[in-house]
């Protein structure tokens, strides 16, 4: 488990992993970045009443690197990734192991479930958990079926297969999950998912922590497709295009009003058909949630899609690269 700056979840979040009813050995092992919050002290108070719960440092403050440290302590042949707020839901680690046995696979994950405490952490859950939000991969939706994947969230892993392709690249300080699922399938392991797995996850709760998050995660997506073009999907490109659609449209329209052109004003269709295309899924989306949920849905999902395009087109350079820390 990687945690940095995760007072509010972490404690749950062990308290559901001690909770399984996993019949083998069971270690914690915390590999904890240089928080700023209350999150070492919690580690190591948890760890000083559970001789199962070992904790490491941390001391580059990325995802990648703690997990690699996480795999270097263990001492045993199946790994569980687990998030600092995320819970695992009841037989998630004793299930996982008996499909990495059934289906022989290097990787098995389940259902990301999206699940807020506030209106806007519901409008974020919605957003994580839908088609029109982030909803492409099988592992966002709950209806999806058990299949061979390009990747799952979070993962159980066979240890042996982690070192074999040599663990998680530290490089990618995001959309390291994927990045390695995809070493692991083009070296002839499968990834496997399925919707008996579940983890609850706690989306972000402001606006701001949600728009850093997707921005960042729209750059390492561009790292992803550059480093590996054949990966550039059409559900990966769509943000981004949304994003110049929009902008492109926006500037028209306005140069449009400015030298009386009907014509140049045609590009407010652009930004008036998005706008109506959020507000419309908004309201048709079946998943259950609050009015005031509901209503914070639309800024929640431009938000998601508009934050991600500019980081995916923007992209990466060496120096953000250097300095980028696990959020």
């Amino acid at each position: 488990m990687p945690v940095l700056n995760e007072e509010r979840h972490l404690e749950a979040a062990i308290r559901r992993v001690l909770d399984q009813d996993y019949p083998g050995e069971l270690e914690v092992i915390i590999a904890v970045g240089p928080s700023s919050d209350r999150t070492p002290e919690i580690a190591a108070a948890l760890s000083a009443v559970d001789p199962r719960i070992r904790v490491v440092d941390n001391p580059a403050a990325r995802t990648p690197a703690a997990l690699n440290l996480g795999i270097a302590a263990s001492q045993h042949e199946i790994i569980v990734r687990v998030d600092g707020h995320g819970e695992l839901t009841d037989g998630y680690i004793r299930r996982a192991v008996e499909l990495l046995d059934e289906t022989g696979a290097a990787n098995v994950g389940g259902v990301m479930d999206a699940q807020g405490t506030t209106p806007f952490e519901e409008a974020v859950a919605t957003a994580y958990t839908t088609r029109l939000g982030l909803g492409g991969s099988a592992f966002h939706l709950a209806e999806s079926s058990a299949a061979e994947a390009e990747t799952v969230f979070l993962g159980v892993f066979r240890k042996d297969a982690l070192i074999a392709v040599g663990g998680f690249d530290e490089s990618m300080h995001r959309a390291q999950d994927w990045e390695l699922n995809y070493r692991l399938r083009t070296s002839g392991h499968r990834i496997w998912f399925s919707p008996e797995l579940r983890v609850t996850y706690r989306p972000r709760s402001t606006l701001r922590a949600l728009v850093r998050q997707m921005y960042e995660t729209g750059t390492w997506r561009r790292e992803v497709v550059r480093r590996y073009p054949e990966t550039a999907t059409a559900r990966y490109l769509a943000p981004p295009l949304t994003l110049l659609g929009v902008l492109t449209g926006s500037v028209a329209g306005l140069l449009g009003v400015v030298v009386d052109s009907r014509l140049l004003r045609v590009g407010f269709l652009a930004p008036a058909g998005y706008l109506a295309l959020i507000i419309g899924g908004s309201v048709a989306t079946a998943r259950p949630m609050s009015a005031a949920a509901r209503l914070r849905l639309p800024l929640v999902l431009a938000a998601t899609h508009l934050a991600w395009g500019a980081g995916f087109l923007v992209g990466r350079t060496p120096s953000q690269t250097q300095f980028d820390i696990m959020s």
